[in-house]
């Protein structure tokens, strides 16, 4: 399991080794718009509530990854996988969200066997079963995001 000293240790001393603020976390316009989209319409979001997310999130995404990575490196593997990530959710104790990840990562793989299929078959027009790989895929992000 990652240690999360560690990890906060780790990210102070990289912006010191010269990583900037601004390449260690995810861009606030991003946060934002995924706040956004669970908030009521008319809400408002602070810019002190967004950079406090911004924070989190990425902290989040850094505990998370490290614990896949490390679990990679115990396996001499150099790659990061979905699966890896999926499995470091679940052993840091985020089943809730392990789970509908896992759903989401096998649902992406098939409709990427689907389009490489298809890509395979034929050079026909294949806008519209894009555009429905595409609107599926969307659907299951708002699974993540709730209703």
């Amino acid at each position: 399991m990652v240690d999360s000293n560690n990890v906060l240790r780790s990210i102070d001393s990289s912006e010191e080794g010269g990583i900037k603020e601004q390449d260690r976390l995810l861009p606030i316009a991003n946060v934002g718009r995924i706040m956004k989209h669970i908030l009521p319409q008319n809400a408002k979001i602070s810019k002190e509530a967004k950079e406090t997310m911004q924070e989190c999130v990425s902290e989040f995404i850094s505990f998370v990854t490290g614990e896949a990575s490390d679990k990679c490196h115990k396996e001499k593997r150099k790659t990061v996988n979905g699966d890896d990530i999926c499995w470091a959710l679940g052993n840091l104790g985020f089943d809730d969200y392990a789970e509908p990840l896992k759903r989401y990562l096998h649902r992406y793989r098939e409709l990427e066997g689907e389009k490489a299929n298809q890509n395979k078959a034929a050079t026909c027009n294949n806008s519209t079963h894009e555009e429905r790989e595409i609107d599926e895929l969307r659907n299951l992000q708002g699974s993540f995001y709730g209703p």
